[in-house]
């Protein structure tokens, strides 16, 4: 039978057409038949004796190439064998022959691999053991694996071990749909791709990399648009230019481009490859149709069963959903979100990853879920859990400033004196909405019929109104303990600057008090995108705009940008017409804990927290005296080419 085979296989390569050495591995023309065949065996019957004829042929021509991948096939081999047979049995746990069996099959491929200078096979075989333990469930072993190739990688100063590691952890978290943990590998091999000299890596492309990030941002984020459009650019096979497309087409859904969708689809589900890029494209494809061409008014019919795995798919599903007004749809496919992620995130599940980071040395895994199940009795719940670690921080925090003083009698003593004020103010500024979500609470749970739906309606927006204030004095609490500690960072990336005035504006607006109106006006309409760190310029806009709402009970509030007032900055000025800021007072309103209206609801945190960021990224906040009134003007200004290295700041 052996006999047979390879009199086959040789008169398979003798019938074959010759080419020259252009293949993608650049072997030997036998060997890359040769190769081609053992490739087809992996993991099958009949693969020995294709592998041993790769390996006889590589020798006989000389060709080292060919000769490491005789061991990359046995590893691939050996992997896929085990796994399959652990699938298939009840007994899921490696036994001690099967865990070595493959270990000795790749320290082959290394050893072969640095005897002929193939870098890339090394690492390679690197890769192959992890996928084994990870189809294994030795997710430990797994991280372990990547920690002792990245550090072989730098002590030798190869470039390609480290980008290696990082897109492996890129495609293990998304694998998990944890786009937060995934982000921070993907712009590190980025950034190493970008930067490199490597050809092994520059032969390589970025495309797969740009789609990742651009699923790490919100759906609608400028940087998605941004980010695809990386990819296009960076194609360099049929695949990247099929992923692509891919993407355009859910993005021309979502943006209700019917023609640029069609386009994009037919191109898709006409290519035999799609699968590669997503196993369930053609499902997804399925249910747009129905949302796209379902009239306003009807009811789309949508089908997510087996989806679950594709979360982002999902996703796009219900952002599209409510792009074309689809809002119980919409609600109905988050809710699936929600519950799926609840399973996912179980807490054995969320130890055990954690336990990954720290044995690596990565920051722990966090993985945030936002349920939004409209229950009161929840609602109340995490009301005075907010309540408690308002409390709790503001305690602490207020101790930690303490401490900084100098030890005299006097400094003492006026710190108590703060801290005593701030716990107060804090009691009485947490106390406020928290009455008002607890009364509105109460009325809603009478019977039905104690109150109209419109009434109902509005007791409902008091309680989001009240929990997103509560959430604010949090959020500042949290900001500036996290600058105190050196725990809070500036990430750049690119960032278009009217969606970021826009998005400010929408997340202020329901501050406003009746009859006040807050607009948007740009010195120029044209798109203009910068490096800077989108979130921190939009905290400080909201802060900014905020600040406005609280003490405008009548006029307007204006931002405007300029690239023109400050030659080198974005200049973002907010003018309202409230009660307006003393000169004298122009640099103590920066100061923590500074309110200049007792009456007026806030932690007096949030200008200091503009002031902080700002210095963090090479910017200013300041207000402007020169503004005649009536109201107040405020001028941020941020660096267009920034040094992308964060300022320390002396607290």
């Amino acid at each position: 039978m052996k006999r047979i085979f390879l009199i086959a296989l040789l008169v398979a390569c003798v019938v074959l057409p010759v080419r020259a050495q252009n293949n993608p591995y650049g072997l030997d023309d036998d060997c890359y038949e040769l190769f081609q065949q053992a490739e087809l065996f992996v993991g099958k019957d009949g693969f020995q004796e294709a592998n041993d004829a790769l390996l006889s042929r590589a020798r006989e021509k000389g060709d080292t190439k060919a000769e490491t991948l005789y061991y990359v096939e046995r590893l691939k081999h050996i992997s896929r064998t085990i796994s399959r047979s652990k699938n298939n049995s009840s007994d899921k746990e490696l036994t001690q022959e099967e865990e070595s069996a493959a270990v000795k099959a790749m320290e082959d491929v290394k050893a072969t691999a640095r005897k002929y200078g193939y870098p890339q096979y090394f690492y390679y075989g690197y890769e192959l053991l992890e996928n084994f333990y990870y189809n294994n469930g030795q997710f430990l072993k797994v991280m372990e694996l990547v920690e002792e190739m990245q550090q072989i990688a730098r002590d030798n100063g190869e470039d390609y071990g480290i980008w290696m590691g990082d897109r492996y952890l890129v495609s293990l978290y998304v694998a998990q749909n944890d786009y937060i943990s995934a982000k921070k590998y993907i712009v590190r091999a980025l950034d190493m791709f970008n930067k490199t000299q490597d050809p092994t890596i520059l032969r390589q492309s970025a495309t797969r990399l740009y789609c990742d990030l651009a699923d790490t941002y919100p759906i609608g984020h400028d940087s998605v648009l941004v980010n695809i459009a990386k990819a296009e650019a960076a194609r360099k096979q049929h695949l990247d230019t099929l992923r692509c497309m891919y993407y355009r087409a859910k993005l021309n859904a979502y943006y209700k481009d019917t023609p640029g969708y069609e386009k994009a689809r037919d191109f898709c589900l006409a290519d035999p490859f799609i699968s590669q890029i997503s196993s369930t494209a053609q499902q997804l494809f399925s249910n747009l149709d129905h949302i796209v061409y379902t009239p306003e008014g009807g009811k789309p019919e949508i089908n997510t069963n087996g989806m679950s795995i594709r979360v982002r798919e999902v996703k796009y599903i219900a952002n599209v959903a409510e792009s074309y007004n689809f809002k119980e749809l919409a609600f109905e496919l988050e809710k699936r979100l929600v519950a799926h992620n609840e399973r996912l995130l179980s807490e054995s599940n969320r130890s055990k990853l954690t336990e990954l980071e720290s044995r690596m040395g990565y920051d722990t895994l966090t993985a945030k879920v936002d349920e939004q199940a409209g229950e009161l009795s929840r609602v109340t719940r995490l009301v005075l859990l907010l309540m408690a670690v308002i409390l709790l921080s503001a305690l602490a925090f207020s101790w930690i400033y303490i401490l900084n003083l100098k030890k005299t009698n006097e400094k003492v003593e006026l710190a108590n004196a703060a801290k005593t004020r701030f716990v107060q103010n804090m009691s009485h500024e947490v106390r406020t909405p928290l009455n008002a979500i607890v009364g509105f609470s109460q009325l809603l749970s009478l019977p039905d019929g104690s109150f109209a739906p419109e009434e109902k309606e509005e007791f409902a927006g008091h309680i989001v109104n009240n929990t997103k204030m509560l959430t604010m004095l949090l959020d500042d609490i949290l900001n500036m303990s996290a600058m105190d500690n050196g725990q809070y960072r500036i990430t750049y990336e690119d960032g278009e600057l009217h969606f970021m005035c826009q998005e400010a504006m929408t997340s202020t607006e329901h501050r406003l008090q009746p009859g006040v109106k807050m607009y948007y006006a740009p010195e120029s309409a044209e798109p203009f995108v910068f490096r800077t760190d989108p979130r921190r310029v939009q905290q400080i806009l909201i802060n900014l705009l905020t600040n406005s709402c609280k003490h405008t009970a009548q006029g307007e509030i204006k931002l405007v940008s300029s690239l023109t007032e400050a030659p080198g900055f974005v200049t973002f000025t907010v003018t309202d017409t409230g009660t307006g800021i003393p000169a004298d007072k122009a640099e103590a309103i920066f100061e923590r804990f500074t309110k200049l209206d007792e009456f007026v609801q806030g932690t007096g945190l949030g200008l200091s927290i503009c002031r902080d960021i700002a210095g963090r990224m090479g910017a200013k906040v300041f207000l402007d005296t020169t503004y005649p009134g009536p109201g107040a003007c405020f001028k941020f200004q941020v660096p267009v080419n920034p040094t992308e290295e964060e300022i320390p700041m002396n607290n």
